[in-house]
């Protein structure tokens, strides 16, 4: 089992619409190494001290700050939560409750202190989880693998699934006559294999429901093509592992559909870049926190690049989308291009949260609008 947990977009957004007096994010490095997660058990201690120290210093209310440090403590140590990480663990937590994702993405240690949650860093992993599914198809078997950065890879156990072409048609075999009496040739495979794509389908609904992750096959010929043209997923890539999947074990499927996610994420980037640059000579573009506030406040973003790196403290007025800076990141103030990009969610913008490289002109945002300014 991999321990792992990936944010859906509706959990992202549920996230993104909390408030409350005291909101506090902490993003931790971790390690799958259970004898080594000490060092990490430490530092979240630490975390936890500066985020209590901010809201001291805002003189929050001792009723509730106990109420918040309770949980983060109790947190702090569960030997058995504890046992099983990823890379990086993300808490977010008020006096009311508290959620933990463990994160295959290597996202930086920190500690944000507002009336909103700090979700930038999230975004990266929503955007680019380096997670997939690889599907290993072919006539004789078929396994479901599921793959996280730097995380060894497991098949997940799917229900219903077929064991192969031949019992997916009720048979012990493909070659015999199939219900028309058509021998088994090209023709008659095809039926066979349409049959057993179909159940695999089926199959796979039950697993990847509701989730975005993408999709890698591994299968050949007209299995392969087969599968692309039945396959209900909205997430399966376009480029595939073209080689019999029979012989590769789980790593070696992993490592073949790796830059086949590098080369699916570098795909997307350079569109988006692509249309900024288009949009760009319709002043349909911006580069410039103070005026991607206004138009994510109304609902002008179409597209939303963000640098996660990087946190420009202050306040979004939420009527306007006014921008006031502030050079103190305290308890009161809170990340404006955090707040842009859950406005721009909110309002329906594509959201990604990218390295600085990817942002056009190197700034904290790229937004594509809706209309002209």
């Amino acid at each position: 089992m991999l321990y792992v947990d990936i944010p859906t977009r509706s959990e992202f957004a549920t996230l993104s619409s909390a408030r409350a007096d005291a909101c506090v994010s902490i993003y931790l490095k971790t390690t799958p190494v259970t004898q080594d997660v000490g060092a990490s058990r430490i530092e979240f201690g630490n975390l936890i001290r500066e985020a209590q120290s901010q809201l001291q210093d805002a003189r929050f209310d001792k009723r509730l700050l106990a109420a918040l440090f309770d949980s983060l403590s109790d947190l702090l140590d569960d030997d058995e939560f504890w046992r099983f990480q990823a890379n990086s663990l993300a808490v977010f937590a008020t006096p009311d409750s508290i959620r933990a994702y463990r994160l295959a993405n290597d996202l930086t240690s920190m500690v944000q202190v507002s009336d909103r949650f700090h979700l930038k860093p999230l975004l990266r992993v929503v955007t680019f989880p380096h997670s997939a599914f690889v599907l290993a198809l072919s006539e004789n078997a078929v396994r479901l693998v599921e793959m996280h950065a730097d995380l060894a890879p497991e098949v997940v156990k799917v229900p219903d699934m077929p064991k192969d072409a031949a019992s997916a048609a009720g048979k012990s075999t493909l070659n015999d006559r199939s219900f028309s009496g058509r021998i088994h040739g090209s023709e008659g495979q095809n039926v066979r294999f349409q049959q057993y794509v179909r159940k695999v389908d089926a199959a796979l609904r039950q697993v990847l429901s509701g989730r975005e992750t993408p999709l890698v096959l591994a299968a050949t010929g007209r299995l392969a093509s087969i599968f692309v043209q039945t396959c209900s997923y909205p997430h399966l890539l376009k480029d595939t592992i073209s080689d019999s999947p029979d012989q590769f074990s789980e790593a070696e499927l992993a490592n073949k559909a790796r830059p086949i996610l590098d080369n699916a994420y570098a795909s997307e980037i350079a569109d988006i870049r692509a249309l900024f640059d288009r949009r760009a000579g319709e002043s349909r573009t911006t580069t410039d926190i103070a005026d991607a506030a206004r138009a994510a406040t109304f609902g002008g973003i179409h597209t939303l690049l963000v640098d996660i790196d990087t946190t420009v403290p202050g306040f979004v007025d939420d009527e306007v989308g006014t921008v006031t800076f502030v050079e103190k990141d305290d308890a009161k103030a809170y990340g404006i291009v955090d707040e842009i990009a859950a406005r721009a969610l909110a309002s329906g913008a594509r959201v990604m949260g990218v390295r600085r490289e990817d942002i056009p002109s190197g700034n904290e945002l790229a937004a594509i609008l809706r209309y002209p300014i």
